[in-house]
């Protein structure tokens, strides 16, 4: 709709996950590092946390384009309340037959699988996305499921991705077990006000725009109305160009944002915070504001 009239080859702002747009904030690069450290390093347990829309997706997609070919990996993206069998979505995960099969010969099949792949040299990685949504009776069975590593190597390596919830769950009691297993832990904090404007100029560089098409202006008030959450700054920034597309400027400035967000306000869909409404600025880090965040345990 408004590409053509900003010289955009696509779209920059797209709310769905694309690792062909991935910023690597320091943030994001730390994570992302974890990642690769767990796999390598045969880790048995990662998990990764973040707020909603703070890009834990795209970091996975990313992963999963860049791992080396003696990994066989599994996604499981799809964790509703309604989630079922995890052995069945563990041998869809991998392409293995699932229907009709009960539990103890789709743990029996799939334990074959993976002493199969490790045979062959390769490894096995499982990815679960949304972790945050099982249940944790279902947690435990990926723990009972991670029992099938024996000896000094790691058969299978299991990745938890999911929503703060998820770290607050596994800090349960019930599940100490399962945490004194997770070797890798990282919380994935907001963007910073100039990482902001450095992911919004960068989204814009990859799709062959001008750079300096959001004010500074414009781009502070993305981040006080966005709090750094990558999701919310795509929309604010996408339904930003729609309207500058209407009203045939070349420039995004506050007044086209203050608009958006007003607009966003009355209809319901964004929060009830009016321009020069917002009361805190979010917190870099809980430990030491300002600065890079740490690793977070358990």
């Amino acid at each position: 709709m408004y590409e053509t009239f900003y010289g955009l080859k696509e779209k920059p702002f797209s709310l769905l996950p694309d690792p062909g747009f991935l910023f690597l904030s320091k943030k994001h690069s730390t994570a992302y590092a974890m990642l690769q450290y767990g796999i390598s390093q045969q880790a048995g347990f990662v998990v990764i946390a973040g707020e909603v829309g703070s890009g834990k997706t795209t970091l996975i997609r990313h992963l999963l384009n860049h791992l080396e070919e003696n990994v066989t990996v599994g996604l499981i993206s799809n964790t509703h309340a309604s989630f079922g069998e995890l052995m069945q979505w563990v041998a869809l995960a991998y392409n293995l037959e699932y229907k009709g099969r009960d539990k103890v010969d789709l743990f029996a099949e799939f334990q074959q699988f993976i002493i199969d792949e490790y045979a062959a040299g390769r490894r096995t990685v499982l990815i679960i996305d949304e972790a945050q949504n099982m249940s944790i009776e279902t947690l435990e069975e990926l723990r009972m499921l991670s029992n099938i590593n024996a000896d000094k190597d790691q058969v299978i390596q299991l990745i938890l991705v999911g929503q703060p919830e998820l770290r607050t769950t596994l800090r349960r009691p019930e599940l100490r077990q399962f945490a004194q297993r997770v070797s890798v832990a990282y919380y994935l904090h907001s963007l910073t006000k100039e990482e902001t404007g450095e992911y919004i100029r960068h989204r814009l560089r990859v799709t062959g725009g001008d750079q300096e098409l959001f004010t500074e202006d414009a781009i502070r008030l993305v981040y006080q109305y966005s709090e750094g959450v990558p999701r919310v700054i795509n929309s604010l920034c996408d339904t930003a160009l729609v309207y500058g597309f209407a009203e045939q400027t070349h420039r995004i400035d506050a007044d086209v944002i203050e608009e958006v967000t007003r607009d966003k306000s009355q209809s319901g869909l964004f929060g009830d915070a009016l321009p020069g409404e917002e009361e805190e600025p979010p917190q870099e880090d809980a430990t030491t504001p300002g600065t890079p965040p740490k690793l977070h345990r358990l």
